[in-house]
Formats: C-alpha cells, structure tokens, sequence
C-alpha cells in the first residue's frame, strides 16, 4: 500500500521571519476555510515558540483582515495548573493574542480540575460543537504544534500509552520525567485536521529534526506520526534548526 503525505517543508532565516511566514499561512488559510465553510476551527499549543507567532498574528499588518468573530479558539494540549499560571498555555494565548484581537470564540482546556475530568468535558464539548456521530472525529482547520527535544508533540510523548489511544478525542496523562499532569488531544484528530504545521527553532532542535524529516525512517518519535490522512502537513523551521 503506498501512502502519499501532503508535506510542505519551508527554512526561515530566523525565529521572527519563521512566525511571520507561519501567521501569513494562518491568514491565508483562515480566508479560506471561512469562504468555504463559514467558519474557522483552531486548535493552539504553547511553549516559546508560539509566542512570536501569536504577536505576529495580533499585529495590523499581518492579521488585520482575519474576521476574528468567525475564528474558534480550542487547544491542543495543556498543563494541570491554573489558568492565569505562567505555565497555562491558555495564559500565553490570551496574553499574547486573544486579548489584543477582537476574538470572542476561545475554549480553553480546564487544567485546574481533575485532569481526568478535565479530559471527558473537553470531548463533549468538542462532540457538541463539532455535532460528532458515534466514532466521529472533529476536523480542524489548523492545527499548531511544536516539538520537544525527545520528539513529543502536544502532550504526546515517546514510551507513553497516550500516543497509541485510539478511542478518544482527549486524554489525560501523568509525564514522570516533568512532574506533571497534561490533557492532550489524541493522534486520530491531529491526523484528521485539514492542516497541521510545526513551529521548530533553535540549534538544539537540530538533531531531532533530523529524524523527524526522515520519512524513510521508523515512525519511533511522536512527532513523526503526524501525518494528516486528508490535509496538509507544514514544518516551518528556522535555519538553526535546520543547519544546526
């Protein structure tokens, strides 16, 4: 059986050109989806790199013309803190763009109850807004993601079950080597978005980017296992990143 997967690969020259060319792509495909569909499903992550990208995004120039009460708002994953902790990646949404944008459609994942909980009402919520039929599976428009140095990706991480669920839209999990709890989307839904694009930067992404771009290798990294069944997948990456 031959699989073919709709990979675009761009290399910026830095950290703020890689989040101006991934806003413009926003934008671009924000008009889009609200022409063809009347509306345009988000799913955010957090982390440093998101940060610039979101600045660019609140910004006139590049996000002036993004009807922002036909975007909606959900995330990809989140830490089992509170809302307003500098580790919610909720907080660096609303902060960095959500606030400073005329955006009104937001749901965020609710890190500070039970994450078990917290994981069961964000799949009804997402069965609800997205009117899912049994074994239905919500199709985002965009979905944002980065990569962690052991080639995790939303709170997916290698040699954890969360990876392998197939039977949910959201799950909790416990991360050992972080000490925390995290509510996640699963894999069938970052694989049924109509597109998925990762933010990578810095030298010490090199290596593991490396592996991640080798579609010929095995599929051991989280990171490497999303691949869109019927969208696009970008990799936007700065050069250190890339040259290392």
């Amino acid at each position: 059986m031959t699989k073919t997967i709709d990979l675009t690969l761009s290399v910026t020259e830095s950290p703020q050109a890689l989040a101006n060319h991934a806003a413009k792509l926003f934008v671009e495909r924000c008009h889009d989806a609200i022409e063809k569909r009347g509306e345009y499903n988000v799913a955010l992550s957090g982390g440093h790199t998101p940060k610039l990208f979101f600045k660019a995004l609140a910004s006139a120039k590049i996000g002036g013309s993004i009807p922002w009460e036909k975007v909606n708002f959900y995330w990809v994953d989140e830490r089992c803190v509170e809302p307003d902790s500098e580790q919610s990646n909720y907080r660096l949404a609303k902060e960095e763009l959500l606030h400073k944008v005329s955006a009104t459609h937001f749901y965020r994942m609710k890190g500070e109850i039970n994450s078990e909980k917290a994981a069961d009402e964000y799949e009804s919520l997402l069965r609800r807004h997205f009117q899912l039929g049994e074994g239905q599976i919500p199709r985002f428009d965009f979905i944002l993601l980065g990569m962690g140095p052991d080639g995790h990706t939303a709170s997916l991480f290698p040699d954890y079950d969360g990876i392998e669920i197939t039977n949910r839209l959201v799950t909790d999990q416990y991360i050992r080597k972080m000490e925390s709890w995290r509510i996640t989307l699963t894999l069938p839904v970052l694989n049924n978005a109509r597109a998925c694009v990762f933010l990578i930067q810095g030298k010490e992404k090199h290596s593991v980017l490396a592996r991640a771009l080798d579609l010929l290798s095995e599929r051991t990294l989280p990171a490497q296992r999303v691949q869109p069944t019927d969208g696009k997948l970008y990799w936007i990456v700065d050069q250190d990143a890339y040259e290392g």
